[in-house]
């Protein structure tokens, strides 16, 4: 596997063990080029995913994609990566069909991080629903259930 950091075409297993239930194989890689170590995850892929765009396109589901807006959505919160990490990496098992829409993924991200931490979720729906005013973030934290009503008046 080629080093993230430097690019060197040969880097060496340090660690294996199972992930996500056995469903993965986590494996902590080192470079002998740069001395970095990273972390890569295998598993079995049968079927892929397929996502339909807002354009009509379809792609392949890339869990990676998913994990990078949670985690940004997540930083600077008291949330653990794995557990995020765990979501993006499973979320193919939680699909019915093989495809879904690009606009499902953002609500079962948004459902997940509601229950999960509420300033990332609304973090994640400001960015996926693009809001465009301070008052499309209030309606969405009075939806959410974060304003008593007696301090508004």
């Amino acid at each position: 596997m080629k080093c993230p950091y430097c690019g060197h075409s040969d880097t060496r297993v340090v660690d294996s063990r199972p992930s996500d239930e056995g469903a993965a194989i986590r494996r902590r890689r080192e470079c002998p080029g740069c001395g970095r170590r990273f972390t890569t995850y295998e598993r079995a892929q049968l079927e892929p995913l397929m996502v339909i765009k807002r354009d009509g396109r379809r792609e392949p589901f890339n869990p990676d994609k998913l994990l990078r807006g949670l985690l940004l959505a997540c930083e600077k919160r008291p949330v653990s990566q794995e557990t995020l990490r765990h979501f993006a990496y499973t979320f193919e098992d939680q699909v019915a069909g093989p495809e879904i829409s690009s606009e499902e993924i953002g609500l079962k991200a948004m459902a997940f991080l509601r229950d999960l931490d509420q300033v990332a979720y609304i973090r994640f729906a400001s960015v996926y629903r693009e809001f465009d005013s301070v008052e499309r973030f209030i309606e969405e934290i009075r939806h959410l259930g974060g304003v008593d009503k007696r301090e508004e008046g």
